[in-house]
């Protein structure tokens, strides 16, 4: 499916590269989950909504005896990975299918910002139990060096510039400016890591929509010109770097 709007009405950006997103997409640390499930009411269910490949879905699991993973996306769905207790099924955010009060926590992963927000909420506040967990998550840019950090960012800020869908802009401004409905919850900070080679790197830049927009509007893959401008800062391309995500979090107790 194309980037933008899909056959359901959603803001399809991933569809047309599932496989991809899922073999290059930063993995979330149990920490998190962790977190989650210390802060639930209950262990019984949690719904992993905008699930995508089930990249957080997976790691839900081993805390939560069912978790209900919906995504908007069925090539998504199609590509995500299978898992004992994780149910998927294609579904938009404000319209999941799951039965009324059903579980024990919400977590978005990196996808609030595509949503219909106050329709989302009320369906929210549909499925989750009272005293639910509710918890949207977001990575921005990643951090590995001195020396890196400033070149990705320009590739971000300026070569992408034209081409990030208008609602990604929430992630660069740590969801400020979208609205809160549930009382807020503090939670303890959370850092996301990999260690990438310099090719494992540009292969998740390449699950950017921004990128995917670029090469299918002017034909033209930005990557290659950024892998040269890097390597004179990464070494050899196979030199094995730390790369940093903190993670963006919006905590509230539902009901």
């Amino acid at each position: 499916m194309a980037n933008g709007k899909g056959a359901a009405g959603f803001q399809d950006h991933f569809s047309g590269h599932a496989t991809e997103y899922r073999e290059h997409r930063p993995r979330y640390p149990d920490a998190l989950f962790q977190i989650i499930a210390a802060h639930a009411p209950g262990h019984a269910a949690v719904w992993d909504c905008g699930c995508g490949n089930g990249q957080a879905s997976v790691g839900l699991a081993r805390h939560f005896g069912t978790v209900y993973a919906t995504d908007a996306s069925a090539r998504q769905i199609e590509a995500a990975e299978q898992h004992p207790r994780v149910v998927y099924s294609v579904a938009p955010a404000e319209h999941s299918g799951l039965p009324d009060a059903s579980v024990d926590a919400v977590l978005v992963a990196q996808a609030l910002h595509w949503f219909d927000v106050e329709r989302f909420y009320d369906e929210v506040e549909r499925v989750a139990r009272r005293g639910a967990l509710f918890l949207a998550v977001a990575y921005r840019l990643a951090r590995i060096s001195a020396e890196i950090d400033p070149i990705i960012e320009r590739f971000h800020d300026v070569t992408l510039g034209a081409w990030w869908p208008a609602d990604r802009a929430h992630i660069d401004t740590g969801y400020q400016g979208i609205p809160r409905r549930f009382p807020e919850v503090e939670l303890p900070p959370v850092v996301m890591e990999a260690e990438w080679t310099l090719d494992q790197l540009l292969a998740y830049l390449g699950t950017w929509s921004s990128v995917q927009r670029m090469r299918t509007s002017l034909g033209i893959d930005p990557l290659p010109a950024l892998r040269e401008e890097l390597l004179p800062v990464w070494g050899e391309p196979d030199t094995v770097r730390l790369v940093r995500w903190p993670l963006v979090m919006m905590a509230g107790r539902v009901g």
